[in-house]
């Protein structure tokens, strides 16, 4: 049977939490799916955050999450929610296992009956997270590729 995996998220920006995730997923999978969400929390678009994973890991598949809902949460019918909205993105996939390194993963395998694979849950192993770059992208740099820093300190003085 062929092992299908899929994640979700922002990537706002790309960085090494997220590559580790990635590059473990193209190790254990036979195909690879990532699922970009559109967001305010950024002014790098959703393309230019799409390009930073394309560039790098150009075996995956790229699909864009457009006009998200505003509910997030781990209640019930917040789940359910974005389940039905995630379901429609990956209709015309059987993903075998779902990626990620938050507590939404447990969620989104039991709502699509898959295994949840969870990696550096604690952020033991690359300890940083998207809000604390976004915070001093400068100071965080290290935790970046090249191409990634430099798109966001373009985007930050386009604001």
């Amino acid at each position: 049977m062929e092992k299908i995996g899929f994640t979700i998220g922002k990537f706002a920006p790309l960085h090494k939490g997220h590559q580790l995730l990635l590059e473990t997923a193209l190790k254990e999978m036979d195909k690879f799916i990532v699922i970009i969400y559109e967001t305010n929390i950024t002014s790098v678009p959703l393309e230019v955050r799409a390009n930073w994973i394309k560039s790098l890991y150009p075996e995956i598949e790229i699909r864009y999450a457009l006009n998200p809902p505003d509910k997030y949460g781990l209640d019930e019918e917040s789940v359910n929610i974005q389940m039905e909205y995630l379901s429609k993105i990956i209709k015309d996939i059987k993903p075998t296992h779902f990626y990620s390194s938050e507590e939404y993963g447990r969620c989104v395998a039991e709502y699509l009956n898959i295994v949840d694979r969870r990696i550096d849950n604690k952020r033991e192993l690359v300890a940083v997270n998207a809000t604390t770059i976004r915070s001093n992208v400068d100071q965080n740099m290290m935790w970046m590729e090249k191409m990634v820093y430099d798109d966001l300190k373009k985007y930050e003085k386009m604001k």
